[in-house]
């Protein structure tokens, strides 16, 4: 047994997700947990719902999260990280407030916490921190002494992130016919949000020009590309393109879609496509939905090979790279000289979000930043 690593001064990791259905009868409460406050009709819901019936009824992050926290537990176990995991989701059982107290009847007192979403976003960070606070309010009000928590840093560019994902690529690569691999272009899709969404991400004089959340997708994918690059020694080109679109139709969100990137690559006379979801940790039901059957049917339409990459799902470089980012973090806290692992042209981002970072479109308590109520 390797030496015991110190992650002081914190008692336990949550990680934190999205969550999803996991039967038939899951997945209408699940789709009122998302939108609730909208007014969406049940009726509405359970035509959004098709796409779940479609899969059984079934979201696959549920059981990702399962692989990760394994991942993550065996991984922490193996370089002797005496830390604690937990689980905890926005919309589905284990339902977050459920979590956090548990952890207070464990006696868990500083909390770090590891976001399923690489990117900064009102959606993929922000809200996340308006949960916690939300969650933590709660156990104030049943007379209980909430922790404190902190999340940590976007990790878009670390290697174990990245390396994951490149690995993928070059797989997809190699499953492509031999006559069509080498011309193929690649597609970076991520989760398109409102263009306001995304030009006010990340802090605020970081606004502007797309803001953090294309910045940021737009140096994992060159980051990807490069590698594959160096690889192969085949310069594939490759577009940042969007899919899930959700919003009213005369609300501006962030394109091309991907489906018509593929129509548009098509008539260009690009012979093959591997589609990598690199906004997504691991194979949500958007991933399997828009990318596995909607994509692949258009592209079984148009007559385009196609392939689409893994996610990073549980790989062990991944867990990895959480311990790393935790003993990172746990040092700086400690006070102590640390170099942030990152590449890219962006850096390392911030520890602590600042005041404003990721504006929703009503302010909100958010824990886990510089203007959270729980410091």
């Amino acid at each position: 047994m390797p030496d015991a690593l110190d992650a002081t001064p914190y008692d336990a990791l949550l990680l934190l997700s999205f969550g999803g259905p996991e039967g038939p009868d899951d997945v209408v409460p699940f789709l009122e947990n998302v939108t609730r406050g909208r007014g969406i009709p049940k009726e509405r819901l359970k035509e959004v719902g098709q796409h779940y019936f479609l899969f059984g009824g079934v979201s696959p992050i549920s059981a990702q999260n399962r692989a990760l926290l394994d991942a993550l537990r065996k991984d922490f176990a193996g370089h002797g990280l005496d830390l604690p995991v937990y689980w905890g989701n926005r919309n589905w059982a284990p339902y977050l407030t459920d979590t956090l107290r548990e952890m207070v009847a464990d006696g868990r007192r500083r909390v770090l916490v590891l976001a399923t979403s690489a990117y900064a976003s009102y959606s993929g960070c922000r809200q996340y921190r308006e949960n916690l606070a939300d969650s933590l309010a709660a156990l104030e009000a049943e007379g209980l002494e909430p922790p404190r928590v902190d999340k940590l840093r976007h990790y878009f560019n670390h290697p174990g992130f990245l390396e994951p994902m490149i690995d993928g690529v070059l797989r997809s690569l190699a499953d492509l016919p031999e006559g069509v691999r080498d011309g193929a272009h690649l597609a970076f899709s991520t989760h398109s949000i409102p263009v306001s969404a995304a030009d006010a991400s990340g802090p605020v004089e970081g606004h502007g020009d797309g803001g953090a959340y294309v910045r940021q997708h737009l140096d994992t994918a060159r980051l990807i590309a490069d590698a594959v690059r160096e690889r192969t020694g085949v310069d594939h080109p490759w577009q940042l393109v969007y899919q899930s679109r959700s919003g009213a139709p005369h609300i501006p969100w962030l394109e091309p879609d991907i489906c018509d990137h593929l129509e548009e690559r098509h008539a260009a006379g690009v012979p093959a496509v591997v589609i990598a979801p690199i906004g997504f940790v691991s194979d949500h039901m958007e991933v399997l939905y828009d990318l596995d059957t909607e994509a692949d049917a258009k592209a079984r339409e148009l007559g385009l090979p196609m392939r689409r990459s893994a996610t990073v799902g549980a790989d062990p470089r991944f867990a990895a790279a959480v311990r790393e980012l935790v003993l990172e973090r746990a040092a700086v806290e400690s006070g102590l000289e640390v170099t942030p692992c990152a590449l890219g042209a962006l850096g390392p981002s911030h520890h602590l979000c600042p005041v404003g970072c990721c504006p929703g479109r009503a302010p909100k308590p958010a824990a886990a930043g510089a203007d959270s109520p729980y410091a």
